[in-house]
């Protein structure tokens, strides 16, 4: 079945890359200047890296989790494809409201099942399927009232969308969301939270309150090139034992935007440790592969005011 998953996101990956390429490349379609044309690589790592940027993009990120297991020598992993679609859009000429949905294309968990026979034991086996789905609202000031200064607030929701029970966690949830933190010449520093408590959802699962941190920490150097902090900080509000609370990673990434055609696309590849994690199915390292093209703004102008 991992197999086949793996065919069909591929395809799809190939199916999304190919009609960007196609967008970007017309000649009827894509007029002769834009403003993504006429930025540098490194001006686009910067955008593309800035969570309140007013570039539209479609980001495809990889994941691939070696996990901690109570009682289970060997390594056990945990993997993810997830589709990022970045779009702002103007409200007036100082605010911007940006939609930020996370779409699991498929994760691959393994979970323990009890085997009464012939020795009572627990057996490792893996599920992979759709996953939640996580939707981000967030209203932003733009550079002309913030200046320098990247700010928003929002709500922030997860919807029990996945297809196994082993893949989400069958609740709905919603929290706040927020990102504070300053863009140089030549660096980001930021922070952006989300926090998401259960209100509804199947009855015989547990109650969720989590939280998502990431942090922002990126150098750029020129032609395109950056380098920096990779990893979120997680939060479980809810785990029985103080020591499974926290999930803090150390991580470096390097991107890179090359052009495809017209296309702008960023590149990252990033690892991460993680010195604190859960005992028990905690994550411990973590490779991840970033590919982000920027997409042509359908919504342009401001939709109140001038």
């Amino acid at each position: 079945m991992f197999s086949n998953t793996r065919k069909v996101t591929s395809v799809f990956l190939f199916v999304v890359l190919l009609t960007a390429v196609r967008v970007w490349g017309a000649e009827s379609g894509v007029p002769a200047a834009t403003p993504e044309h006429n930025l540098s690589a490194t001006e686009i790592n910067k955008k593309l890296t800035n969570p309140v940027s007013e570039l539209w993009s479609i980001t495809l990120q990889q994941n691939n989790y070696v996990l901690t297991i109570a009682g289970k020598g060997s390594s056990h992993w945990t993997s993810s494809l997830q589709l990022q679609p970045v779009l702002p859009v103007s409200l007036t000429s100082d605010w911007n409201l940006i939609t930020r949905p996370v779409l699991p294309l498929f994760t691959s968990n393994p979970y323990p099942v009890s085997v009464p026979h012939p020795v009572p034991h627990t057996d490792i086996r893996r599920s992979t399927a759709f996953g939640d789905t996580i939707l981000l609202e967030m209203l932003s000031p733009s550079p002309k009232l913030a200046g320098n200064w990247l700010l928003g607030v929002g709500p922030t929701f997860i919807f029990p969308t996945a297809s196994d029970v082993h893949n989400g966690q069958g609740k709905w949830q919603v929290g706040p969301a927020a990102i504070v933190g300053y863009l140089s010449k030549k660096w980001m520093l930021a922070a952006f939270m989300q926090d998401w408590i259960s209100f509804a959802g199947q009855h015989n699962r547990d109650s969720v309150h989590q939280m998502n941190l990431q942090p922002v920490a990126s150098y750029f150097l020129p032609d395109g090139w950056g380098i920096g902090y990779s990893g979120n900080v997680l939060a479980n509000w809810r785990a029985e034992r103080s020591t499974d609370v926290w999930t803090v990673p150390v991580g470096i990434s390097v991107s890179k935007v090359v052009k495809l055609g017209k296309l702008p696309v960023r590149i990252a590849l990033a690892g991460q440790y993680m010195p604190i994690h859960p005992n028990n199915f905690g994550q411990k390292w973590n490779i991840q592969l970033v590919l982000a093209p920027v997409i042509p703004k359908l919504i342009k102008g401001n939709l109140f005011g001038d």
